[in-house]
């Protein structure tokens, strides 16, 4: 029995006339009526009763009608729910975000996603961009949002997204922030409170090279897993801490953002996935990825 043959009993059953079923259909009459003949053999009851003058369902037909269209129905839903699916609109995607990269615009690409693919779950996790690499080597994750450099992520595919403006953060109270824009030489006897580098190796590492061709050696006075903590550090007047630009908008009495001198360093963010991977889904979240990335963001101001 295939979908087709239900439709035919379906159309019959409607009409209650094999004609006009077969003109509902496209099709001629004799080849109609004979598969519903074809049809009551298979499943081995009469469902329409047949005379010179009409057409009548029986007791099985009504029945049977009633289940053929739930059939018919489920049917038609499964296969849009397949091309959906083969077009990257339905699905689920589990994707891995670095904590930081929530200030900036990955809350816009999350958003794209879930307003123009409502049937793609997406399962979000916080991860380090490390630890994405290593989900992603494994398939607990499909894609992930890092700051570049990361290591050990050559056999992953890898796309720089957009290059972010770095800026210093300051408790109220320090003089420097009595300038409009701060050199890094000018923070040299500062002390420094910053993520650590088993947390965040490529920027911790960003972090020290910056330092280095400035001229000094920072001296951290603390480190915190977590850019709040790092900003409520500041507030409280542990030091100063340098910081990728879109986290100005995490706002916290006590603290002044603070723009670099040219030439600004910058942090990527980039994306991150298994070359392999030819998911629709992917490719739909990939797609999002490149129109966000295309935003532009204003420089750092207090």
């Amino acid at each position: 029995m295939e979908i087709r043959h239900l439709r035919y009993f379906i159309a019959v059953a409607e009409e209650l006339h094999f004609g006009r079923a077969a003109r509902r259909l496209a099709m001629s009459q004799p080849p109609l009526s004979q598969q519903i003949r074809l049809l009551e053999e298979e499943i081995g009851v009469i469902l329409l009763k047949r005379t010179k003058r009409q057409v009548v369902l029986t007791a099985a037909g009504v029945v049977f009608l009633d289940e053929a269209r739930k059939t018919v129905t489920q049917a038609e839903y499964a296969i849009r729910a397949a091309r959906r699916a083969a077009r990257g609109e339905i699905g689920q995607l589990a994707v891995g975000f670095v904590s930081s990269a929530v200030y900036g615009k990955v809350p816009t690409i999350f958003s794209l996603m879930r307003s123009r693919y409502p049937g793609i779950s997406l399962i979000l996790q916080d991860l380090t961009s490390e630890e994405q690499v290593v989900a992603l080597k494994a398939g607990r994750i499909d894609v992930g949002l890092v700051r570049s450099p990361v290591a050990d992520a050559e056999s992953l595919a890898m796309r720089v997204i957009w290059r972010e403006e770095l800026m210093v953060a300051l408790p109220e109270g320090n003089p420097l922030t009595q300038q409009e824009e701060i050199a890094i030489e000018a923070l040299a006897e500062e002390s420094f409170i910053q993520i650590p580098r088993q947390v965040a190796p490529g920027f911790y590492d960003q972090f020290i090279r910056i330092c280095a061709r400035a001229g000094f050696s920072p001296k951290i006075a603390q480190e915190a897993r977590t850019t709040p903590t790092i900003v409520s550090l500041i507030a409280g007047g542990i030091g100063v801490s340098i910081l990728p630009a879109s986290l100005k908008s995490l706002r916290r009495t006590g603290v002044v953002y603070r723009p670099l001198k040219q030439p600004v360093p910058t942090s990527d963010m980039a994306v991150i996935w298994r070359p392999a991977d030819e998911s629709p889904t992917l490719r739909s979240f990939l797609e999002i990825v490149g129109e966000v990335a295309e935003i532009e963001e204003p420089r750092v101001k207090e």
